[in-house]
């Protein structure tokens, strides 16, 4: 271990990583529950950055990104042994924290009815915030998913096998449910099961923080 888990810094990090994944998914189920006419088997998370109500989902990008790079900062303390997978899997993490971060700032465009008042039917255009917010969104969906098999290989590699196939199989589930968003062009099923895949990956990336909290490896 490069670092020793007493460390108050480290173990602040980590908890940084423990709380990102499930702040984002309450932040963005409460809306859910309450922005008018919103629907996740119609429309991605990101969405919610529009409207009077968006700065929720801006600030939701911002402040659990910045807890994704932290907590990555920790996974590289604790990463012990070098290896590609110990190496690179902390790296991954907070490539992805980072484009949560850039979405932020650069927010989807609105579509099909969302929010309120936006014509049905996708956008005739894309703007330069929308185009730049699918470009980062998908660089940290890259990342989160090599993220998972870097994890899965050091395990493997560690001989922890129930931590090996969590991260193989949760990566391999993300990155069907996210090619089948484009193969099914829409899908209601496809959008719902993108959805859920977000938040197990999501899921994973604390457990995994809590993990190296708990045994430092």
């Amino acid at each position: 271990m490069t670092d020793s888990l007493t460390g108050g810094a480290t173990r602040t990090l980590l908890g940084c990583g423990i709380v990102a994944g499930p702040l984002y998914i309450v932040v963005v189920l409460l809306q859910m529950l309450t922005r008018d006419g919103f629907d996740i088997s119609r429309y991605p998370a990101s969405m919610l950055s529009n409207g009077d109500q968006g700065w929720i989902q801006i600030a939701n990008f911002a402040v659990s990104g910045l807890l994704f790079v932290a907590g990555a900062v920790g996974l590289h303390r604790t990463r012990g042994p070098a290896s590609w997978g110990g190496i690179w899997g902390p790296r991954l993490v907070g490539v992805f924290g980072a484009g949560m971060v850039a979405a932020a700032f650069f927010s989807a465009d609105p579509a099909d009815g969302f929010p309120p008042g936006t014509p049905l039917g996708p956008p005739t255009s894309m703007s330069t915030h929308g185009m730049v917010h699918f470009l980062v969104s998908g660089v940290a969906f890259v990342a989160l998913i090599a993220a998972c098999f870097a994890f899965g290989r050091r395990f493997a590699a560690a001989g922890r096998r129930g931590w090996a196939a969590f991260s193989t199989v949760t990566g391999t589930l993300f990155l069907a449910a996210w090619i089948s968003i484009f193969a099914s062009q829409g899908s209601r099923v496809a959008n719902v099961a993108f959805a859920l895949a977000i938040a197990v990956v999501l899921a994973w990336t604390s457990l995994l923080a809590a993990q190296r909290l708990t045994t430092g490896r």
